[in-house]
């Protein structure tokens, strides 16, 4: 259950994106992953559709139809600052992130990089033990 403080901290987000109750449009759609047969059997999946900006919102993160109306209306707030302001969301940065890491390496930083490591290998070579008989 969603608290009275977190609910007016929203609708303060809302009115700071203006963002307003008759400007939405809100569908339920029937839910499915983790949760059992509550999740998959009600329709607690929230759909809301902004029509002056064209931002469609999915909302299915609890088992609570109302927590997710809740929740999908903070999304799209943020989601309408972000694009006033300009700014990357927090999640859109992780994606780029994780992008960046998968990014396949240069022929050039690859062989740099196997270079070091041979280097490596021959100072570790040069810390075997001697053999007395040898």
């Amino acid at each position: 259950m969603i608290s009275p403080e977190t609910i007016e901290r929203i609708k303060a987000l809302m009115d700071e994106a203006s963002v307003f109750e008759e400007d939405l449009e809100e569908s339920f759609i029937l839910g499915g992953g983790p949760g059992g047969q509550k999740t998959n059997k009600t329709s607690n999946v929230v759909r809301l559709e902004h029509a002056p900006s064209g931002f469609q919102v999915r909302c299915g993160q609890t088992r609570s139809r109302e927590t997710n109306r809740w929740l999908a209306r903070r999304t799209l707030a943020e989601l309408i600052l972000e694009r006033e302001q300009g700014r990357k969301s927090a999640e859109q940065q992780k994606r780029e992130k994780i992008r960046r890491q998968k990014r396949r390496r240069s022929r050039k930083q690859k062989q740099r990089m196997l270079a070091d490591k041979h280097a490596q290998s021959e100072k570790k070579a040069l810390r075997k033990r001697v053999d007395p008989d040898g």
